[in-house]
């Protein structure tokens, strides 16, 4: 606890009351009258006072919440990402499941990024965060401030003080993009999620563009459609690609959803997959093996990914001083059926 932590007992001072009076007006236990917590408001907006929930709630005697906050990505124009794509919701329920039999609980966070956040870590008293995806760099520096143990998820940002799970996304793509082209294909389109500098997009179209290298094929920016990792963008992508009368054979997708999304738009036109176009997904959520044909695919191993997360936290909050470590996952490719290998002029 640092030396110059508002207390209640300073935001009493300020505002003329009783510390009772503070607690009073924070709780809402008691009335208490307009003016009072006129007074206490004010001098907490001067002092920037952030009341301690779980000190409030559980007493002086116990440092520890056994909390942890996870903030997920809610940044593609206003989109629902916890909700819309199976990969939040299969690393959220690893990462809860872990904490749990770890005994600790877990406060999930949609944010824009916005330091908001901080608040609700020190309100809760939070003992850790674990953080999905990329945020803008002043995010990452009020978190390193706050000097609460941190392990990012799927982060490429320039940090050398918090901890990182993650795959190697570009290395994914290229294992991705030179299947489809081992099988034939030439002109292969990439459908993407927002690239963003550092951003794990970025790393899976640098993999993508790697696999045409080694082929000695061009890259080719009207193959490259870009939007926000949903089922709808997927589908757009697909209209585009198919509006265009572009000549691809095959589509890598970077993220199943995209896949999925395009599946359904190349149906609707009438366009066979895999007989007319091929397509790849990446991350093996679990109803690629349910679609007609299966969805071929580069697999992550996402539960993996929230539970190593929670056992690197919680050793950070019980080693203080514990060096930054950053943990890859390994991936991996599973054929099912979207994919057509095709036969390759000979000269």
């Amino acid at each position: 606890m640092s030396a110059n932590r508002v207390t209640m007992r300073d935001v009493a001072k300020e505002a003329g009351v009783t510390s009772a009076a503070v607690s009073y007006a924070l709780s809402g236990k008691r009335p208490i009258s307009e003016e009072t917590r006129r007074r206490v408001e004010q001098a907490i907006e001067r002092l920037g006072y952030t009341p301690n929930m779980a000190a409030r709630t559980l007493g002086s005697a116990r440092q520890d919440s056994r909390l942890i906050g996870v903030v997920v990505p809610q940044t593609e124009a206003g989109s629902r990402l916890m909700f819309q794509n199976q990969f939040y919701s299969e690393i959220l329920g690893s990462i809860e499941l872990c904490a749990r039999q770890k005994g600790y609980h877990v406060i999930i966070s949609a944010t824009d990024a916005n330091e908001s956040y901080l608040t609700l870590a020190k309100e809760r008293n939070l003992d850790g965060i674990i953080v999905i995806g990329m945020y803008p760099d002043s995010f990452y520096q009020q978190m390193k401030e706050s000097r609460i143990p941190i392990v990012l998820i799927d982060s490429y940002c320039n940090d050398h003080y918090s901890h990182n799970v993650r795959i190697d996304d570009a290395y994914g793509s290229y294992l991705a993009t030179k299947y489809i082209l081992d099988c034939g294909h030439r002109a292969v389109a990439f459908f993407s999620g927002r690239i963003k500098e550092n951003g794990v997009m970025k790393k899976r179209l640098a993999g993508y563009r790697d696999a045409l290298a080694e082929y000695e094929l061009p890259f080719r920016e009207e193959l490259v459609f870009e939007g926000n990792i949903d089922y709808k963008d997927g589908i757009a992508s697909a209209q585009r690609l198919m509006d265009a009368g572009l000549p691809a054979t095959a589509v890598v997708a970077a993220a199943d959803i995209l896949a999925i999304g395009a599946a359904k738009a190349f149906y609707e036109r009438g366009v066979k997959v895999p007989d007319e176009i091929s397509l790849m997904g990446f991350d093996d959520l679990e109803i690629a093996q349910y679609m007609t044909p299966g969805l071929t695919t580069v697999k992550q191993q996402i539960s993996a990914k929230g539970e190593k997360a929670v056992e690197l936290l919680i050793r950070n909050i019980n080693e203080p001083e514990l060096t930054k470590q950053e943990l890859i996952l390994p991936v991996s490719l599973v054929e099912r059926g979207s994919v057509r290998k095709i036969k390759t002029e000979t000269t």
